[in-house]
């Protein structure tokens, strides 16, 4: 099956979700269908106290934008809810050009080799 049979063939979501995005399940039940992949990223966050998009990429083996679509359904029937990756200082949100961040990947990747 290709990938984006699992979300329709969209590939964007309704709702930005990042990939640091930290998910967690509500217990709320969907009301409509969903589909076996929706059922499968639900359990996902409802296995752990909080999991991030990327997590879930990887345990359900689909590429992240089918995921954050999935998500996003799932967001939009109240069934998981998202909160907006941190700082580890404790900062706001994270940027998607911030410096601080590109250097703490760069050391990191640099301790490593």
């Amino acid at each position: 099956m290709r990938p984006y049979t699992a979300s329709g063939g969209r590939t964007r979501p309704a709702m930005a979700l990042d990939l640091l995005s930290v998910m967690t399940a509500t217990g709320v039940r969907p009301r409509g269908p969903l589909g076996a992949e929706h059922a499968l990223a639900l359990r996902v966050c409802a296995g752990a106290a909080a999991v991030t998009v990327a997590e879930v990429a990887g345990q359900l083996r689909l590429p992240a934008v089918v995921v954050k679509v999935l998500l996003s359904d799932l967001m939009e029937c109240g069934a998981v809810m998202a909160q907006a990756p941190r700082f580890p200082d404790g900062g706001g949100p994270l940027a998607a050009d911030d410096v601080s961040l590109l250097r703490a990947v760069l050391d990191g990747l640099r301790r490593r080799l």
